[in-house]
């Protein structure tokens, strides 16, 4: 279809579409809690006249949209986030979070009205060439929804645990705060990092501060130990790879002039190969228990194994930037330089169908990139004039042929 009606379809939208995103964004929920919010999903679908399955990975909807001839194609499937954050909102929007201390400071607000609209758009155009599968997930933060959805069946289709045929290839996309307002950008191979996850007991035997002799100190190995943990990065791994493992809290101790019996070390280990993560899970377990049994201590570590890298399949890739030069026109349009090494669980499409995830810009006209609040920050709210161009991309994808 040419420009004109698309926009057209979703400029119509967007006053209701923004009411929505307000909506959604002053009642936010937690992981496997989005009872709400996949009703508003469902009640938007049935006014759309879009056939649904609900309950799929507790919270999550699946729904279809058959194509408008006879294909053998598979759905092209598009997927959103629905779930909110443990943080106390700081925005002061006036439809800041109504829920102390549950806020969507990842954006996820925005993604599901995005579908939503897509959901709208997608059921008023005259031509389908593909079918279309419409993937609402929750509990992307932290709680694997997008694994769960994989495992009920979502792609199956009929067959499975979805709606329609199955799903051949799978985009989704995630608000970009420091990416100018319009754009899109993503790029081929590793986006994502894996994201592990470790707990580390440090024990050793206490005492008074006063006879550090007759103790074995584990403060001074577990500070010996997270030093160690750096080794990884700059001694383990090449130059041109990237580990990053941080320690992101240290407890242990309840007064200064005495030595505790234990440390805990908390932290999260991200890469982007699957060699590498191996190679990082491998070094971390003989550099922290060696490191501690060298000053006398043991090192009893709890290894939570994450989500793993998001990695975008080639060829989908560029049909995604030929899909987006296309219609937003080659100035909106950017190759991702480098992965980040933040994490997401779009991941686990990836290892079922062919899967690309993009980014789609946030940032104002003229503002400093470097003073926007980020993602999972508590002043964080999704850019709503991202939405139409959020909208129209994912309905271009779908119908690209």
């Amino acid at each position: 279809m040419s420009d004109a009606p698309l926009r057209d379809i979703v400029r119509a939208d967007l006053p209701e579409l923004v009411a929505i995103r307000h909506d959604l964004h002053r009642h936010p929920e937690l992981g496997y809690e989005e009872e709400r919010t996949s009703g508003v999903v469902q009640r938007e679908l049935k006014a759309a006249g879009v056939a649904f399955r609900a309950g799929v990975a507790r919270t999550g909807v699946v729904a279809h949209l058959p194509a408008t001839e006879r294909t053998d194609r598979p759905a092209v499937a598009l997927r959103a986030d629905m779930d909110a954050l443990p943080i106390v909102e700081a925005s002061g929007r006036p439809y800041a979070s109504c829920r102390p201390g549950v806020m969507h400071a990842c954006g996820h607000d925005g993604h599901t009205t995005i579908l939503i609209g897509v959901a709208r758009a997608l059921s008023r155009v005259p031509r389908r060439p593909n079918p279309v599968t419409l993937l609402f997930q929750p509990a992307e933060e932290g709680g694997a929804g997008g694994e769960r959805m994989c495992d009920e069946g979502a792609l199956l289709g009929d067959e499975g645990g979805g709606v329609g045929p199955r799903v051949g290839s799978v985009f989704g996309l995630h608000g970009w705060p420091q990416l100018p307002l319009g754009v899109v950008a993503t790029r081929p191979g590793p986006l994502l990092a894996a994201t592990d996850d470790f707990v580390v007991k440090v024990r050793g035997v206490g005492g008074h501060a006063a006879f550090p002799h007759l103790a074995r100190d584990p403060v001074v190995a577990a500070a010996h130990v997270v030093t160690a943990l750096q080794s990884i990065a700059s001694r383990s791994t090449s130059p041109l790879d990237s580990v990053v493992c941080t320690v992101g809290k240290i407890a242990g101790g309840s007064a200064n002039n005495v030595i505790p019996p234990e440390v805990e070390l908390v932290g999260t280990v991200r890469t982007l190969r699957a060699e590498t993560r191996r190679m990082a899970r491998e070094r971390f377990f003989t550099l922290a228990e060696a490191t501690a049994a060298a000053f006398g201590c043991r090192a009893e570590i709890d290894w939570q194994d994450g989500y793993p890298a998001t990695v975008n399949d080639a060829a989908l890739t560029e049909r995604f930037f030929a899909v987006a030069r296309d219609g937003l026109g080659a100035e909106r349009v950017a190759v991702a330089p480098e992965p980040v090494m933040g994490g997401e669980d779009f991941s686990y499409y990836g290892r079922h169908v062919p899967a690309c995830f993009y980014m789609l810009g946030l940032l104002a006209p003229g503002a400093d990139p470097a003073a926007v609040p980020l993602l999972h920050q508590p002043e964080f709210d999704f850019n709503d004039d991202a939405i139409a161009t959020g909208v129209e991309m994912m309905c271009r994808l779908a119908l690209a042929e």
